[in-house]
């Protein structure tokens, strides 16, 4: 008997593309991972589709059918017409790109493309912890902060595509200017880059501070893993830093939960493996501005990320659009 039809999905980052063969229940079959930049800047579309290519023939060996292509890309997306808009920070080369046609003209199938956070919302509400909700909001946490927006069973883009900045919503009204331009933004205070970047700064002119020798003396070697880990060391400057970054996520909570009320609330990506023993700490700030009614429903949950949870959102993105381009 035939093996049935796969999906073809790819997340691409900034450090690594990860391409798999997904079934319709999320299982990965096969996978393939890359550096985005193997062959030097400027040459990641190349790289993306060479890989697309390795998985089709993997699965064309095992005697599966390909029925689509799903990409995740790290950047807004104009999701009628498959073009990926500006910025791409990480992979810039994507930038402008009318990547569905382009990869449709290639290999012959319908392709989706959309915001990696967006099919990464997609896969955890069709295939993990929202499952069988008709809400789920995501916070991927990682270098900055997006979210995917899940309500009544629909995907959130909002009319620019930019539905789910949720990492640039302001926290604090006089805080630092954030990466985007504004102020006080979540980012500034929880993502990866805020957190480094507020320990730069903190220990500009301290030798002494022990998070400034963790990094051999280098500021620019601090990373938000580095700022958890002497935290929970007992170090009082990376304990204040992780102590804003709790109150922060805890604000954020409280207004996904005030504003949104979703059924279940996931905080995944790269920073979240460090979130996840301070889960009740957030949730103990996250009480002091949340309805507490809205708040006891919902289910929150942090979990650290990983690329084959990625790769099944690239998969759900493709069943998505098929199930509301059928139901149209």
């Amino acid at each position: 008997m035939k093996p049935g039809p796969l999906l073809l999905a790819v997340d691409v980052g900034g450090t690594t593309i990860a391409a798999g063969a997904v079934t319709a229940e999320g299982e990965v079959v096969l996978e393939e991972r890359v550096p985005t930049h193997r062959d030097g800047p400027g040459h990641a579309l190349g790289v993306l589709e060479e890989t697309i290519a390795h998985v089709r023939l993997a699965a064309d060996r095992l005697d599966h059918t390909i029925s689509g292509i799903g990409v995740g890309v790290p950047g807004p997306v104009d999701t009628k017409t498959g073009r990926v808009g500006e910025p791409v920070t990480h992979v810039p080369e994507l930038s402008g790109v009318a990547l569905a046609a382009r990869l449709h003209e290639r290999f012959g199938l319908p392709v989706f493309v959309d915001n990696d956070v967006n099919a990464l919302a997609l896969g955890e509400w069709r295939f993990g912890l929202g499952r069988g909700a008709d809400s789920m909001v995501m916070l991927a946490v990682g270098t900055g902060i997006g979210a995917g927006l899940v309500l009544d069973g629909r995907l959130i883009r909002g009319a620019s595509g930019f539905g789910g900045e949720l990492g640039h919503t302001p926290i604090r009204f006089d805080g630092p200017r954030c990466f985007c331009g504004g102020r006080g933004c979540l980012s500034v205070y929880a993502s990866g880059r805020g957190l480094a970047e507020a320990a730069q700064a903190r220990v500009a002119g301290h030798v002494e501070a022990p998070l400034l020798q963790a990094a051999d003396g280098d500021p620019m070697a601090i990373t938000a893993a580095l700022v958890f880990r002497l935290a929970a060391a007992g170090d009082a400057l990376a304990q204040s830093l992780v102590a804003e970054a709790c109150q922060a996520m805890g604000a954020m909570l409280a207004t996904i939960v005030n504003g949104l009320n979703p059924e279940v609330v996931v905080v995944t990506g790269g920073v979240a493996a460090s979130l996840a023993p301070l889960e009740t700490r957030i949730l103990r700030a996250a009480a002091e501005y949340a309805l507490p009614q809205a708040l006891a429903r919902t289910r929150v949950t942090i979990v650290p990320g990983d690329k084959r949870t990625t790769m099944r959102g690239a998969a759900a993105l493709v069943l998505y659009e098929m199930d509301s381009r059928a139901t149209r």
